[in-house]
């Protein structure tokens, strides 16, 4: 019977989950036995995927490799038995040619310089290197799409990342709700569950194009973005001005310029944020995909 991705998903989710509870058994007798039967099983069942994937490369012209590689399902189960039928340098490849419409849109690139026992080793470069915001941008970015392409990497490694300041402190509130639910400091629940996944913004059709000449501040999962239109592109960055701290929702536009009605600051929307007027000021830029159906996401980061 064939299942569906998200079946195969949650199949593979609940094998996970089994495989931890076996530690937790207070049998040690049993625990030692059923890891020995999984751990055969394993065996078992990776020798005959080696033998299939042996009698497929003898005859495949990389049509059925490319199938089998695009299955989500299937995908695991061979980086399991470390048989997948794309090079994992190749796989980083296509996972950073993903992401680099995002930045390139930000004026930055990324190149990958090797991949090495379980190593991706990157330069992030352009306005990615040196910037505030790299840290998060390899993070929300960069990272996650590796992870899904090449989970079979366990590190990646960038050089010109800098790290964030650390933010001070919030003190936590936790607020219920007439439904009975937690919220974090009278948000919503979704925004407490912000957790550095892409979060759908939806569609903005004021601004494809470059319709709007002003900035659009939008609520997303509980955080206010300001979202900028400029020709074919939108960009998305945190509403506050480096300089000031005034939100830039009344900002005026003027071709890629953003100027703070607060200070007079402008802002270079195609280069990452960075000050016209005082170099050293800097946007925070929030990593943006619009999808095929033309919606927008962002990666939000953490919640504080």
């Amino acid at each position: 019977m064939a299942v569906a991705e998200a079946e195969g998903g949650d199949l593979v989710a609940r094998v996970e989950g089994l495989l931890e509870g076996l530690d937790t058994l207070g049998d040690r007798v049993a625990r030692e036995q059923a890891t020995e039967v999984v751990s055969a099983l394993l065996d078992l069942y990776g020798e005959g995927l080696s033998r299939i994937v042996e009698q497929v490369a003898e005859r495949d012209d990389g049509t059925l490799a490319e199938a089998l590689a695009g299955d989500d399902l299937v995908s695991h189960i061979l980086l399991l038995h470390g048989l997948h039928p794309v090079p994992v340098e190749t796989r980083v490849r296509e996972a950073l040619d993903g992401v680099r419409p995002y930045l390139e849109s930000h004026g930055g690139n990324v190149e990958l310089l090797a991949v090495e026992d379980g190593t991706a080793k990157l330069r992030l470069e352009g306005s990615c290197s040196g910037c505030p915001s790299s840290t998060m941008t390899l993070k929300l970015a960069i990272e996650d799409a590796i992870a899904k392409a090449a989970p079979d990497i366990a590190e990646v490694e960038a050089e010109g990342v800098v790290a964030s300041p650390e933010a001070p402190p919030l003190i936590q509130l936790e607020v219920v709700g007439s439904n009975g639910s937690a919220t974090a400091n009278g948000a919503t629940s979704e925004a407490a569950e912000a957790d550095g996944s892409w979060a759908m913004a939806g569609g903005m059709p004021e601004l494809a194009g470059g319709k709007r000449d002003a900035p659009l501040l939008k609520r997303v999962s509980g955080e206010e973005i300001l979202f900028v239109g400029i020709a074919d592109g939108i960009y998305a960055y945190r509403p506050g001005c480096p300089e000031c701290g005034d939100p830039l929702d009344q900002a005026t536009l003027t071709k890629t310029d953003l100027s703070c009605p607060g200070c007079g600051n402008r802002y270079d929307v195609l280069r990452a944020g960075r000050c016209l007027d005082q170099p050293q000021l800097h946007l925070d830029p929030v990593p943006l995909l619009v999808d095929d159906d033309g919606l927008v996401k962002v990666a939000l980061g953490a919640a504080a």
